[in-house]
């Protein structure tokens, strides 16, 4: 049991702590009634028996004295209440008014305790069925007289209560497990609301806040998870101001040493080997420095909610073909589904073209390249996959190579590769303003490498 409720939820276990409680109660107070119950009609019973008994001995005792000819004659004058079945011992010989029930039914304890000049009763089973016997000896007429009872009406009067109080406690039981999750479900709103804020917040709507509470238990668990949202977004923000002010601080030099490479790239004629290699290894930092700068300001825009989509009616499949034959020199195949070969979408072309050559460049990066690129046709929606043949994603690193700044775990190891991990962060920026996703998972084939894949609407987002 330890080991089950953890896996259960707040709510399940409130229901169930309701339900067994409800059970725990139903079941004291159902076996406290129906023992209440016995015992009372049990007396009841017996003290009428006995009672009865009396009378009839004291009866029977006044017609034997003054005629003991007809012994059978004087038991069946007497009146008995329905169960009930008198026994006349006289001088030793059993007279019963019912055959079935003679002095060989009376317990022997009972006959000779009564014979002996002791009234007594005992209830004992006969015949299956519960009875009572009770004696009194008649000494001046040297005989007893006895009645047998039958309790089995009683003990049905009494099963059919035992079973009333348990559908009882069964109902009793579900009210308690219904009462159980409305409490839960009350108790546990507060905690709901916040837990829906934390997945906005986590989601980036960073202004999220919780609804102020007036409980007492409740209000300061409010208030510090309001404090730590504000505190968030306001380290959020500085840290896109400072990104977005160093990018544009950047831009001044680039341009300079832009312009500086290009005045020195007019004069390679001129230049030795040596000078033309320290050439090229700065063109090519001045290439990765302007991309990186490109990349910090683009992603400060989205920082800053200024960026929009530029949307116009596309070709899908022609924008695919343009944007792979563009952004890599390699031969990669393009497989297109032969509906999608006319599709047009609304779609803003540039971050499109900009989504597929960040994948190829990081196919780039981390293998031979992209092996293949596939656009599909899913519902209403289409996928666009990238394979390539490198290392591949650890599963555990599939959603965090999409975070800014993040290259995974693999990625960490290798000092050739370049970058500083903000080619897919764009990727699902850009894809998320078209209304999509994105993901990465094994290829299909079972080939090494991973397989990229966007899922776009067909309608505009």
């Amino acid at each position: 049991m330890r080991r089950f409720l953890p896996r259960l939820g707040l709510r399940a276990r409130i229901t169930i702590a309701f339900a067994v409680g409800a059970l725990f109660m139903s079941a004291v107070l159902a076996g406290a009634t129906i023992g209440l119950t016995r015992r009372n009609l049990l007396d009841q019973r017996e003290s009428a028996a006995t009672a009865q008994t009396y009378a009839n001995a004291q009866n029977v005792h006044n017609q034997l004295e003054s005629d003991v000819s007809d012994p059978l004659g004087v038991v069946s004058s007497l009146v008995t209440p329905t169960g009930s079945n008198p026994v006349l011992l006289l001088e030793g010989t059993w007279y019963p008014l019912n055959a079935e029930f003679s002095g060989d039914s009376l317990p022997p304890d009972l006959s000779d305790l009564v014979q002996s000049g002791q009234p007594a009763r005992m209830r004992f089973r006969y015949n299956d069925e519960t009875e009572l016997a009770v004696g009194v000896p008649l000494e001046s007429v040297d005989g007893a007289y006895f009645e047998i009872v039958s309790l089995d009406e009683l003990e049905s009067t009494l099963e059919s209560i035992s079973i009333s109080l348990l559908a009882a406690a069964l109902i009793a039981t579900l009210a308690g497990a219904a009462l159980g999750w409305w409490a839960a479900r009350r108790v546990l709103r507060p905690l709901v609301g916040i837990r829906e804020a934390a997945h906005s917040l986590a989601t980036g709507r960073l202004d999220t806040r919780v609804e102020a509470s007036a409980d007492a238990d409740l209000a300061p668990l409010a208030d510090s998870f309001n404090d730590m949202a504000a505190a968030l977004e306001e380290r959020i923000q500085r840290d896109a101001r400072f990104a977005s002010n160093v990018s544009h601080e950047l831009r001044s030099p680039l341009m300079t040493l832009s312009a500086s490479i290009e005045v020195l790239e007019n004069q390679r004629g001129d230049m030795s080997e040596r000078a033309k290699a320290a050439l090229d290894l700065m063109v090519a930092d001045i290439d990765r420095f302007r991309q990186l700068v490109e990349d910090l300001l683009e992603i400060s825009r989205f920082d800053a909610g200024v960026m929009h989509l530029d949307l116009e009616e596309v070709h899908l499949a022609e924008l695919i073909m343009q944007a792979v034959s563009t952004s890599t020199d390699a031969d990669v195949p393009v497989d297109i589904d032969a509906d999608l070969a006319g599709v047009v979408v609304k779609a803003d072309k540039r971050r499109l073209v900009r989504v597929i050559a960040n994948l190829l460049d990081n196919a780039a990066k981390y293998g031979d390249g992209a092996t293949r690129v596939q656009l599909r046709k899913d519902e209403d929606n289409v996928l666009i996959a990238v394979e390539d043949n490198g290392p591949g994603v650890p599963p555990e690193d599939r959603e965090s190579i999409f975070y800014r700044f993040n290259r995974g775990s693999r990625a960490g190891r290798r000092l050739d590769v370049d970058g500083v991990g903000l080619g897919l962060a764009l990727v699902a920026e850009h894809v998320r303003l078209h209304g999509g996703s994105v993901w990465v998972e094994d290829r299909a084939d079972g080939g090494q490498g991973s397989r990229f894949v966007i899922e776009l609407p067909t309608e505009a987002p």
